[in-house]
Parts: C-alpha cells; sequence; structure tokens
C-alpha cells in the first residue's frame, strides 16, 4: 500500500473532530457488488494500489460501525477505529474477488482481530490509570519496581504520599501489574482443555457471536439507500398523491379512504385510485 493511502485511511483525529471524520466517512458512497468485483480483481492480478484506495476508502464506515461495539472498554473512539483500518487494509490487501464473497465479510475477522489485540493490551491499564495521578502511579511503578515481591504496607503508604493517591490505587495498581498477560489464543494442545474445565481465551468471549456484523451493516446500508430512493420518488408525485401515499402508508395515525375523500371532495374510489397509481410510481421508482 502506498503511503498516501496509509495516512488517508489510517489518519484519525483524536481531538472533536472525529465528528468530522465519522461524517466524511459515511458521505463515501457504498461499492456496488460489480464495482467492489472490478476493483478487487485489478488489485489482485495487476496490483492496482487506485483500486486498493477506493475499496479502503467506501469501507471506513464499515470500520467506525464495528469499533462502535468496543466503547465500553473506556478507549478513545479514535484510537479504536484507527486499530480497526490498519485491519481494513489487511483484509483488502489479503482479499481475493474469485472466492465469491463480499469484502464486507471478508474484512469483519481482520478488523476485529486488530482491535481485539489493541484492547487486550490496554484496556486493562485503562480501568485504573483514569486519572492524572494514577496515570503517573502506573509509570513509576512500572518504571522503579524492581524486584518481584510485593510492597511492604510502609512502602505503600511512601508511595501513595510522594505521587497523590490513595493506598488503595497502589495495592491495585500493583496487583494489576503483577498479573501475567493471557494469550489472545489458545493453541491447538489447549484448546480442549481448556474448554473442559471451562476456561475460554480472550478471542472467545470478546466478540458477540449473537449477531453478524457484516450482514447488519450491509442492511443498514440498504435500508439507508432504499429510504433516500423513496424520498426521492415521493417528491416526484403532485402534491395530492403525496398527502394520499404518507396518510395512508407512512404516517402512525393512517386516514382512511373516507377521510381522504372528505378532504379532497372526491369519491372514496377515486381515492382508492389514486393511491394505487401513485404506489404504482413509487414501485416502479424503486425498482
Amino acid at each position: 500500500m502506498s503511503n498516501t493511502m496509509q495516512s488517508m485511511a489510517l489518519t484519525v483525529p483524536q481531538s472533536g473532530s472525529i465528528e468530522a471524520y465519522v461524517q466524511s466517512a459515511y458521505s463515501i458512497p457504498v461499492l456496488s457488488a460489480e464495482r467492489e468485483q472490478e476493483l478487487a480483481t485489478r488489485l489482485h492480478h495487476e496490483n492496482d494500489l487506485q483500486a486498493a484506495q477506493e475499496l479502503i476508502m467506501s469501507h471506513l464506515r464499515f470500520v467506525i460501525h464495528i469499533a462502535k461495539g468496543y466503547a465500553g472498554y473506556g478507549l478513545p473512539q479514535a484510537d479504536l477505529i484507527q486499530e480497526g483500518n490498519v485491519g481494513l487494509m489487511k483484509a483488502v490487501k489479503r482479499f481475493n474477488p474469485e472466492v465469491g464473497v463480499r469484502l464486507v465479510s471478508f474484512a469483519v475477522h481482520w478488523i476485529k482481530a486488530e482491535i481485539h489485540e489493541f484492547v487486550l493490551k490496554n484496556w486493562r491499564i485503562v480501568k485504573v490509570a483514569t486519572t492524572k495521578a494514577q496515570r503517573k502511579l502506573f509509570f513509576n511503578l512500572r518504571k522503579n519496581k524492581k524486584r518481584l515481591g510485593w510492597f511492604s504496607q510502609d512502602e505503600i503508604d511512601t508511595v501513595a504520599e510522594t505521587l497523590g493517591v490513595s493506598a488503595k490505587d497502589v495495592v491495585e495498581m500493583e496487583s494489576r501489574m503483577s498479573n501475567q498477560d493471557q494469550a489472545f489464543e489458545l493453541s491447538s494442545d489447549e484448546d480442549d482443555s481448556a474448554s473442559a474445565s471451562g476456561n475460554f481465551s480472550p478471542a472467545q468471549y470478546l466478540e458477540d457471536k449473537s449477531s453478524d456484523l457484516a450482514v447488519m451493516v450491509e442492511e443498514q446500508d440498504y435500508e439507508a439507500h432504499a429510504n433516500k430512493r423513496l424520498a426521492n420518488a415521493l417528491v416526484a408525485l403532485d402534491e395530492r398523491s403525496q398527502d394520499i401515499v404518507k396518510t395512508r402508508w407512512l404516517d402512525d395515525d393512517k386516514a382512511t379512504l373516507q377521510e381522504l375523500a372528505a378532504k379532497y371532495s372526491i369519491s372514496a374510489e377515486r381515492v382508492r385510485q389514486l393511491e394505487k397509481n401513485a404506489l404504482t410510481k413509487l414501485k416502479s421508482a424503486l425498482v
């Protein structure tokens, strides 16, 4: 991947301008299956970096959608999105258009893998080091702790007084730093024994398997696109037909044929005819 493309896809603002980044990402059109296939084929067979860039940029919204699911870990949204973008780029590089699946379904695993790794490296620290004093405590303990044994009570009190934190914070931080990290995925030898004992690796419990995010995003994109087309089709109708369709089909309190007949001083049968004609036009526009 070119440096330019990397900077475009990976540069996520760290401040309040994250909203502008999200808005910009969602303004990039979703690729049709045909266009995606064309671009992926060019990248796969010709190493066309322009095609890779278009594939990446059109899927940034998908990364944002996945990253929002990890907000509960207390990590910056911009960092989660940035890590997900790394996974997206890896997916685009490895995507084979001849397999017969959409890129979004293939990329979800790469995106989640990068975010999972980032979460595992950082969330344990964030849970405690949430204030300036606690962050100072963490870095001082990591730098100055020279032995494996636990602090004595006098040492705990000294550290707490020096750094301006509570003795409880010192004990909790020391406990967390003394814990050993768990592998993201179990080895094949460990897998069976761990499952039998009820222990699972983070790779098994970080992901919510109750829904398919790839399908969810595709459905949301389709719904948004369909709603936009419906709105454009409605505008093309005359005002009376628009009102009939909206009050008969779109409003919560739907009007009856008789109510609309009285409103427009026409027969109920005429209202039904206008409604039928309007729906036929809408259907043609949507198809």
